[in-house]
């Protein structure tokens, strides 16, 4: 026979794995995305807007010399969400339309390429010249460079990819 007490234990041990799943899931939500590139881009700060014709397009090269490639993160990676709703303002079918429609009158040669992880995109960006990626802030691997957005790092207040 279940006491009382069994049955108020049984339901607190469910309610604190409950609250033990939700936990982790609020703090990476929370998370920033960096913004990285190798060193040798010659660019370590950008404004919002700029950041922003950047990842439209509008702006496909660093320097003369250097062409800007866009690594983005798969459908599903939060990092990808971030980038839709605070830079592009986009939902995930306008973001497809919108670089359908970019390389269809030869605008761009290409849309972002698509990666899986935030390995794969940091090894992407080190490894082609002018590549820029966003990553967990939390898990920004050595080597490259983190952009400063209006003049911010990642966990700064006011840092705007979060």
């Amino acid at each position: 026979m279940k006491t009382r007490a069994m049955y108020i234990s049984r339901r607190a041990i469910l309610r604190a794995c409950a609250l033990s799943a939700v936990l982790p899931l609020r703090a990476a939500e929370d998370a920033d995305v960096a913004i990285v590139v190798r060193p040798d881009v010659p660019v370590d700060n950008l404004t919002f807007a700029e950041l922003r014709r950047l990842m439209l397009g509008d702006r496909q090269f660093w320097s003369s010399s250097l062409r800007v490639t866009l690594l983005v993160r798969a459908p599903g990676a939060r990092e990808r969400d971030v980038v839709l709703k605070t830079i592009y303002q986009m939902s995930e079918a306008q973001f497809r339309q919108y670089w359908i429609a970019k390389v269809f009158r030869a605008e761009a040669a290409s849309g972002p390429r698509i990666v899986y992880s935030n390995e794969m995109a940091a090894e992407l960006a080190a490894a082609i010249p002018g590549a820029v990626a966003f990553v967990d802030a939390g898990r920004i691997p050595g080597g490259l460079k983190v952009l400063k957005i209006n003049g911010l790092l990642p966990r700064e207040p006011g840092y705007p990819l979060h």
